[in-house]
């Protein structure tokens, strides 16, 4: 598995998961819509832990910055002169 996610989208995971772990335990939602925002933070969580999105991967995304290459500098041809 490739990496293909930034440091912010994981952040932003890590911080709606606690988001609703924080209504959950305030009592603001329960019943299935707990269990499906439960769900889906864990997933958050996993995923941003391991830095790899199943779903970018099939919509072809990645919020991983990549390193550019420096390119390579051309050699200077350097002639050497003879002694006579």
């Amino acid at each position: 598995m490739k990496q293909n996610m930034g440091a912010i989208d994981r952040v932003i995971r890590v911080i709606l998961a606690i988001i609703v772990l924080a209504l959950y335990l305030t009592g603001t939602i329960s019943g299935t819509a707990a269990i499906i925002l439960g769900i889906i933070a864990v997933i958050f969580v996993l995923t941003s832990l391991i830095g790899f999105c199943p779903l970018y991967v099939l919509f072809n995304i990645s919020t991983k910055k990549t390193k550019k290459k420096a390119p390579k500098k051309a050699k200077k041809k350097t002639t050497k002169k003879r002694k006579k």
